[in-house]
């Protein structure tokens, strides 16, 4: 058995001569939850459905689960579509059922899946309601629950947080840390940073179809060097001969006032101790956090603008 549960091996998709995808190679480790990242319409719908094997790659390989083509494992894997929709007049548990007897589970097993799913992630108190009757949060994870009940190792969820509220949002973050826990493969697209940055082992930053970047969320972060702001009328020219200090300029206007650029993956309580050492007194010391929207901003410019930080 491979490591992987996925893998792309430089897939392009030719729609004509526009390129919806450009040779994307990836690699999803089994049991992460791996983020698809990008604005609304960098490639990553159209990357989901190749990997479905719902469109074909114009050139590429990808495996899932090991097989060729997810076809080959259809029965393993779990997919929530971007386009939701359920059949309203459906009762919740009918719907679950319903979808994991397309699956080849038994009715009988199908209905007692569904009861199970329900009570796990406290909707038990609406099993008989007609989804017409549900809330679009609860119908969304109705929709969600009916994606695993047929127990896949795969789950692949497209957009799955769009249109839910903030509290919503939490609960479906909550379902996609539950599935890791049990084992599963999370790949979940979002053109919302801040979700991928709670959650996610490993990701994926896709901007006009390419790849950006493909890592860990601490990578990601090491992309842009640190900057610290400080204030001192000490001379702090020593500060340079640290490894982890790339530059050291004045800060603007201000008076007394510099900026410390510093080495990927160097931590600020390092410049911090250093200053106490040398007696370089300080009037100010601070610093910002890279986040996965300055990271986003920084590799694919102007074209990262419908990323968000909801």
């Amino acid at each position: 058995m491979t490591d992987f549960a996925l893998t792309l091996h430089n897939v392009t998709k030719m729609y004509g001569d526009f390129a919806a995808v450009k040779d994307v190679s990836l690699e999803i480790p089994r049991g992460a939850i791996y983020g698809f990242l990008g604005p609304n319409g960098a490639g990553k719908t159209t990357t989901i459905r190749m990997i479905l094997d719902i469109v074909r790659p114009t050139v590429g390989s990808i495996s899932v689960l090991g097989a060729p083509s997810a076809l080959d494992v259809r029965e393993r894997i779990g997919y929530l579509p971007e386009e939701k929709g359920l059949y309203k007049k459906m009762r919740a548990w009918a719907v679950i059922a319903y979808f994991a007897t397309l699956k080849g589970i038994s009715k009988p097993d199908a209905k007692k899946r569904a009861y199970a799913l329900l009570e796990r992630y406290g909707l038990s108190d609406f099993a008989d309601a007609k989804i017409e009757a549900l809330s679009k949060g609860m119908g969304q994870k109705v929709q969600v629950l009916a994606s695993i009940a047929h127990d896949p190792e795969l789950v692949i969820l497209d957009e799955p947080f769009s249109g839910l509220d903030p509290s919503n949002q939490q609960v479906m973050e909550d379902v996609i840390h539950d599935f890791a826990k049990q084992g599963r493969t999370v790949l979940f697209s979002t053109h919302v940073m801040s979700h991928a940055e709670r959650i996610c082992d490993r990701l994926l930053l896709i901007a006009k179809g390419e790849k950006a970047f493909d890592g860990t969320v601490s990578e990601a972060r090491d992309v842009i060097p640190l900057r610290v702001s400080l204030t001192t009328e000490s001379d702090p020219t020593p500060l340079t001969n640290l490894d982890c200090v790339v530059s050291l300029e004045p800060g603007g206007a201000a008076p007394h006032a510099f900026v410390v650029t510093m080495a990927r993956g160097a931590s600020p309580s390092t410049l911090l101790q250093f200053c106490f050492e040398q007696n370089i007194v300080l009037q100010n010391f601070s610093y910002a956090e890279t986040t996965l929207h300055d990271v986003f901003l920084h590799l694919v410019g102007a074209d990262a603008k419908e990323a968000t930080l909801r």
